[in-house]
């Protein structure tokens, strides 16, 4: 951030200021050192998103019952900040950088950076630091590689005799029961003469023999992954939502009570962000304990079942925008117009605040589905995994924006070059844009009916639902039987 500060504070390291039509790009030297600073910021930011939220969990002691709510806290205000911090930036931050200047625009900022550095090292004595423990993926390439090669073997039908187990005592995994899904890994852990065994029962190689233990932390990401295309799949409609509604607010009333002052057309993202803080200390206080008192879980309800509620809502969103945007689009073409937007056509006298509504139904559902899905990548992986279960979450974010530029391409390509209207037009007031949201609304109601299924096969990490055939803490660890 110092560096995109200094780009914009330096005169010599931005271009000149345009004069009337004539503007003088950047030079390689000022082009460069602007991607030094995204580069920095990148590497930062990659650093931090996937590890905060593991370093917070780590803070509360998950095997007492106020450990276990305190988590589940942790995940509702973690987000309330995450998104309040967005919503200043998107109003205060983007105000002054537009409107006064931007070079204090960026050091706002950067000083709040500095700030929380110096806050989170004063507090370093008193955090608590959970060591690393080998690396997540090599466990995960290790049980692969060991099933493959010992893919001809058939599983033995007893897995407290002829499957090796061993649990590090330095391991600060929690024990995780045997089970029988994904059941061809479990031959990951099948003893033949050619694998050795130390004196401390440990595997001479995990890349031939991997422990029962090792296998069922593997489990838990592979597990997850269906659930994962689910989040995607929603997350899609959720940026379709933020992007169309900004382009919807340029053809409507912004206006404030009829007076001259107008809300931007990409603040009503922030009406997303207030109903969602909004929306989180309500269930977080209120419904929580209510939903305690009936279904006796810690959560109210479980994390998948929050997910699903997200989905379904976020199915009603979709609907709510669908049923707007003909309104605006109706009184375009039907009513006196308040003016031409540039690059798009004629202003709807239809007041903005109609797009409020779905973008409160939005950031409702974000509450329940964007949460939950923290919350179930985080408690679902091994706790040497927080990070990369952060990084999956981050991960998803990203194929979801790439989706959903694939989805908007392929709507305009073929519906442009079809009989009827080009959905996605430049001007709203020709296109079909409701059509496409009935699209994602259907998408969605599909997406909904596919998580259902894997949810509904889905066995949580060391619930009592787990398919469990032998707790491995009672499994023994020499064995007799050799294959």
């Amino acid at each position: 951030m110092l560096v995109l500060t200094l780009t914009a504070a330096v005169k010599t390291l931005h271009p000149p200021h345009c004069v009337d039509a004539l503007c003088i790009g950047p030079t390689p030297w000022q082009m460069a050192f602007l991607l030094m600073g995204f580069m920095f910021l990148i590497i930062g930011a990659s650093g931090i998103r996937p590890c905060n939220l593991a370093f917070g969990v780590d803070q509360f002691n998950p095997n007492t019952e106020s450990g276990q709510k305190g988590i589940t806290s942790f995940f509702n205000w973690y987000y309330f900040t995450f998104t309040f911090a967005m919503m200043v930036s998107l109003t205060i931050i983007v105000y002054v950088q537009a409107s006064i200047n931007w070079a204090i625009g960026l050091a706002i900022p950067t000083f709040f950076i500095f700030a929380s550095c110096i806050v989170f090292f004063v507090g370093t004595r008193i955090y608590v630091k959970v060591q690393p423990n080998n690396s997540p993926l090599t466990n995960i390439i290790q049980v692969l590689v060991a099933t493959i090669k010992k893919r001809k073997l058939t599983i033995p039908e007893d897995p407290t005799v002829s499957l090796f187990n061993h649990v590090s005592a330095k391991s600060i995994n929690s024990k995780l029961s045997y089970s029988n899904q994904l059941k061809f890994l479990n031959k990951a852990a099948i003893i033949t003469p050619n694998d050795n065994i130390n004196p401390n029962g440990s595997s001479g190689s995990r890349w031939t023999l991997c422990s029962i233990q090792q296998i069922e932390e593997v489990k838990c990401v592979i597990k997850t992954i269906p659930i994962w295309f689910a989040c995607i799949i929603y997350d899609v409609s959720l940026m379709i939502m933020r992007n169309y509604t900004v382009f919807q607010a340029l053809q409507s009333d912004r206006r404030l009570k009829h007076n001259s002052f107008q809300i931007p057309a990409a603040s009503y993202t922030v009406f997303q962000m207030l109903a969602l803080t909004i929306w989180i200390p309500i269930y977080d206080r209120l419904i929580v304990p209510c939903l305690r008192k009936i279904t006796n879980k810690r959560q109210g309800i479980s994390i998948l079942q929050r997910i699903g509620v997200g989905i379904g809502i976020g199915i009603f969103m979709m609907l709510v925008a669908a049923v707007i945007e003909p309104k605006r689009r109706d009184v375009a073409q039907s009513k006196p117009t308040l003016g031409i937007e540039r690059g798009k056509g004629v202003i709807s006298s239809m007041s903005g605040y109609w797009l409020v509504i779905q973008m409160v139904v939005s950031g409702i559902s974000e509450g329940f589905a964007v949460i939950g899905i923290i919350e179930f990548f985080y408690e679902q992986f091994p706790e040497n995994m927080k990070s990369f279960a952060g990084s999956f979450f981050c991960c998803g974010f990203a194929m979801s924006s790439y989706l959903s530029s694939i989805l908007i391409s392929v709507v305009q390509r073929r519906t442009h070059e079809g009989v009827s209207r080009n959905w996605l037009a430049q001007d709203l007031n020709k296109a079909k844009l409701d059509y496409f949201y009935y699209l994602c609304m259907w998408i969605e109601v599909l997406n909904l009916i596919y998580f259902l299924m894997v949810a509904k096969w889905y066995k949580y990490k060391g619930s009592g639902d787990e398919t469990i055939d032998v707790p491995s803490e009672d499994m023994p660890t020499t064995h007799k039987n050799i294959v």
